[in-house]
């Protein structure tokens, strides 16, 4: 009996935390780029003396859903969308160098190119900074541009695009990594969708469907645990009757 609990147990665990990759996938349906995460379980079989009939339901971190979100053309000038497999770099909370697709960019009072959230937007030779009292503009190769009042304009810096080979790890901060650390090289071919911003890839639809799956198979572990524990109720009578 204490077996069948202790697997009920794990099969429970596993739908909960499956709820709370759900949830908060659901959370972000209207997060500019965001990465719907992914969850799954294995079966471990129980190791032990005599047959492994049982079995253990453990998580598998399988990463993100990297499929492209919808583009929604806004026609601000600051707003781009990253294109392809390409992706948007920016310097974290913690000085690293850090990559996103949310593409909505803002200039502080001090004229750097940052996030909405206030991360500043890296290029290649570092955080862009404009001149004070310009119209900012970028272009379709990522390259930022600067038009003062007298229509004159100026480059100021390219933002850095990379194309990651193999996938990213995100962060807890929600930014994404390289798998070993290391910053990762711009690729020139990259290009942006200017006036545009790419949505979340998260299906409503299909993620509350998730949700009630996972619901009805939590319901279904907690039957099996009050299931065992009537059981083991019945056989402790059982056994001080006959006793």
């Amino acid at each position: 009996m204490d077996r069948m609990i202790y697997l009920s147990m794990a099969g429970a665990k596993m739908n909960m935390q499956r709820q709370d990759v759900l949830s908060n996938n659901l959370a972000n349906v209207s997060t500019t780029g965001f990465r719907a995460e992914l969850q799954a379980t294995r079966a471990v079989p129980v190791r032990g003396d005599g047959a492994s009939t049982r079995v253990y339901a453990l998580e598998t971190t399988v990463g993100y859903d990297d499929t492209a979100g919808p583009i929604t053309f806004t026609g601000r000038s600051l707003d781009v969308a990253a294109q392809g497999k390409s992706w948007l770099s920016v310097q974290a909370l913690d000085g690293t160098e850090a990559y996103t697709r949310f593409g909505s960019f803002t200039v502080t009072a001090e004229g750097t190119l940052t996030t909405q959230s206030g991360l500043p937007v890296m290029g290649d030779g570092g955080p862009i900074v404009l001149p004070p009292n310009t119209e900012p503009t970028i272009a379709p190769d990522g390259t930022v541009s600067a038009r003062s009042a007298n229509g004159r304009t100026t480059g100021v810096g390219k933002l850095k695009l990379v194309t990651p080979e193999n996938k990213l790890v995100r962060g807890e901060d929600g930014l994404f990594r390289a798998g070993d650390g290391a910053d990762l090289n711009a690729d020139p071919l990259a290009r942006v969708q200017d006036g545009a911003l790419e949505g979340s890839n998260v299906n409503p639809i299909e993620t509350m469907v998730s949700m009630i799956a996972a619901a009805r198979q939590f319901e279904t572990q907690m039957k099996m645990m009050k299931t065992a524990e009537d059981d083991e109720r019945a056989a402790a009578q059982l056994l001080s009757t006959n006793g």
